[in-house]
């Protein structure tokens, strides 16, 4: 309702239109864009509908819309929608993905999970690169075991002990703690022979990280800009882009 304030309201369950379909959330994950959201942002209109901004969320089928066959009345499924954070929400028939029975019972934010396989695909991961990954967090942790099962050496960079082991068990070759952008890019340059990474993904969304990723990408190698950088300005150093020749992929 406002800047750092929830409040829980009864409002009418929503019913699905055509080629919709009503979900009763299990759970909703929080995505790093909810965050200013709560903060407090002069670009926002409060107070914001209810069960906004959730877009993480999964659930039971409650309802069709004409012309939905799949997914069913009763089939769990996770779903791209907006207000994921009230108890019922209306998704698009094809924003909704079946879960199988495997992950019963079990929280599934298939947005983000959508968003690592959209990021690993503009990569344009390959067997016996070496692919930096700056932040691990959900996303992080993801691509670095999407690109280290690709066949590449994945080097894994964050400020948190835990998510360098999270990093280690999702088969990173190297876990390197995040200090400050200079020595952490000397470090790494260190392990690539002076050479970079063919491929680097900036996970985290600041100025630092950003200013981390230039420093270690290889030439004519991939940078990638996976943070949602949602603060403000940024500043990027054109003269290295320039020199590098670097293709910059968001």
């Amino acid at each position: 309702t406002a800047p750092g304030r929830v409040v829980v309201e009864q409002v009418p369950v929503p019913m699905p239109g055509p080629g919709e379909v009503l979900v009763r959330l299990e759970g909703s994950g929080v995505c790093a864009s909810s965050l200013p959201v709560w903060e407090g942002r002069e670009w926002f209109q409060y107070p914001l509908p209810p069960g906004t901004p959730g877009h993480e969320g999964w659930g039971r089928v409650a309802a069709v819309g004409a012309g939905v066959e799949e997914p069913a009345v009763g089939d769990r499924v996770a779903i791209v929608s907006g207000r994921a954070f009230a108890a019922y929400d209306v998704a698009p028939a094809d924003a909704a993905v079946k879960l199988p029975a495997a992950l019963a019972g079990r929280p599934f934010p298939g947005e983000p999970i959508g968003c690592a396989m959209n990021v690993f695909h503009r990569s344009g991961v390959e067997p016996g690169q070496t692919v930096a990954v700056v932040g691990i967090g959900f996303l992080g942790a993801l691509l670095t075991r999407l690109a280290s099962q690709a066949g590449a050496r994945v080097l894994a960079i964050s400020r948190r002990p835990y998510a360098l082991q999270v990093a280690r068990e999702a088969g990173a070759a190297e876990t390197i703690p995040f200090e400050d952008p200079e020595r952490t890019a000397s470090h790494v340059l260190a392990l690539t022979g002076g050479a970079g990474c063919e491929r680097v993904i900036e996970a985290v969304g600041e100025q630092a990280t950003l200013d981390l990723a230039t420093a270690i990408s290889a030439e004519r190698g991939r940078l990638i800009i996976a943070g949602y950088h949602q603060d403000g300005l940024r500043r990027v150093n054109l003269q290295v882009w320039n020199w590098r020749v670097a293709n910059v992929i968001n």
